[in-house]
């Protein structure tokens, strides 16, 4: 499950944005009752969750989600924020291996002055004896301002880089992801395309273009060539490198590219079609700070070749079933988000997975 949950703070400091709501149900108890039962009725092994404010979440969430059986890890953004992303799994179906916090802040380069975050997990699945497949798991928020894509893509070149380091196993070969997260960009913009696509030529792409939330902004700056600085350490390739000056010297590491084009090594598709099955209108994950309803929520895979006609890994997940989105007329009928019973001004996305050599069936496939 990937579900924004809603940072009570976050809600206070745009209040006019729910102004459809009554207030009892804006109150973080009524809201956070809610929200529990959403995730008790749904039962996934993993939780990725955005928007989690750290009090909450230190005195409320952790030892609810504790209590029913699963293992929670957290990261608070950065500066004076205090929400920030958890992935929590079942201590019954996986153990931990290790556990990578992702900060995009980075106090020298002015490009990343936004206090965004991420947070990766390596997991071993418990399920069955002698299986030595791992998950990766990995959880992010990226930055909302939509006339800001060059932050966007910088702060998910750092998250992939992380994804691909964490994700790489002894023989070479990478292991089964999951991405998750709100993304702040809607389906088939040039972010979203870069992910499912491992490659974006981004020559006058207009920064606010980037993500495809404002279509109407004309006059912007173009993204800048290269998109980040060499010394932020990664590669246009997405990728680990030397960045101090005598490796740049003595050549070490990928060359400076000049090319408009920034690529990742990581086979990656949506486990939503983003069109709902009943009407063929785009399915929708949020009523946004526009107050325009869209689909910024994502479940990224690492697909088998069954699930793409791409060339994929012999060991990628194998899609099952998924929860079915709402679309902007099933919105209007439930009245807007959030409601009485929808607590977050964001849907839970929940896809089910069979991993690699694990013949057991999922419970939800026939559910969904």
């Amino acid at each position: 499950m990937s579900y924004n949950i809603l940072s009570q703070k976050l809600l206070h400091d745009n209040v006019h944005l729910y102004k459809h709501c009554s207030l009892p149900i804006l109150k973080w108890n009524y809201r956070l009752r809610n929200i529990m039962k959403e995730i008790q009725r749904h039962n996934a092994d993993i939780l990725c969750l955005q928007e989690v404010q750290e009090d909450h979440y230190e005195t409320q969430v952790k030892p609810s989600l504790e209590s029913l059986g699963y293992h929670c890890e957290y990261k608070k953004r950065t500066g004076n924020k205090v929400d920030g992303c958890a992935v929590v799994f079942k201590q019954a179906s996986f153990s931990l291996v290790s556990c990578h916090p992702v900060e995009y802040f980075k106090p020298d380069i002015p490009l990343l002055d936004r206090d965004n975050v991420g947070l990766v997990l390596l997991l071993k699945p418990k399920l069955e004896k002698g299986i030595t497949n791992h998950l990766c798991v990995a959880n992010t928020h990226l930055l909302y301002n939509t006339r800001r894509g060059d932050i966007k893509l910088t702060q998910l070149g750092l998250l992939l880089a992380e994804i691909s380091h964490v994700s790489k196993q002894s023989d070479g070969s990478t292991c089964p992801v999951v991405l998750c997260g709100d993304f702040n960009a809607v389906p088939w913009s040039p972010l979203y395309r870069f992910i499912r696509e491992r490659k974006l030529e981004y020559h006058g792409i207009p920064v606010g273009k980037v993500s495809g939330q404002d279509e109407k902004r004309k006059g912007q700056r173009i993204l800048s060539v290269p998109l980040w600085p060499q010394c932020l350490g990664i590669s246009q390739q997405c990728q680990y490198e030397d960045p101090s000056p005598s490796s740049i010297r003595s050549g070490e590491g990928s060359r400076i590219n000049s090319r408009s084009c920034i690529e990742h090594s990581l086979n990656l598709t949506s486990a939503y079609s983003h069109h709902s099955s009943k009407r063929g209108r785009p399915e929708i994950t949020t009523r946004g700070h526009s107050r325009r309803a869209m689909t910024v929520d994502y479940i990224f895979y690492s697909p088998t070749s069954r699930d793409t006609s791409l060339n994929s890994e012999s060991d990628g997940l194998q899609l099952l079933a998924r929860l079915a989105l709402f679309d902007e007329i099933d919105l209007h009928t439930i009245s807007g988000l959030p409601n009485a019973n929808n607590s977050s001004d964001h849907l839970p996305l929940l896809a089910c997975f069979r991993m690699p050599n694990l013949q057991a069936s999922c419970e939800y496939e026939n559910r969904f």
